[in-house]
């Protein structure tokens, strides 16, 4: 049985309340994951392509301010 498949059953076996806060500790850790993912992104510069044609976009009226 591979690893997933022992985490797979074991989740199969927890309580509604153990499961819910299984399931509130992932949704964080996957969200943190998440944010560290387009901070490291944008340090290296992958994302200032995206940056000036949203704000190219703002310049030219196809897009408002939030």
């Amino acid at each position: 049985m591979s690893e997933i498949e022992e985490l797979e059953e074991r989740i199969r076996c927890l309580s509604p309340g153990d499961l819910a806060k299984l399931r509130t500790w992932f949704l964080e850790h996957d969200w943190e994951q998440w944010d560290r993912q387009i901070e490291a992104d944008l340090r290296s510069g992958k994302l200032d392509d995206l940056i000036s044609e949203a704000r190219a976009d703002f310049e030219a009226g196809k897009a408002r301010e939030l």
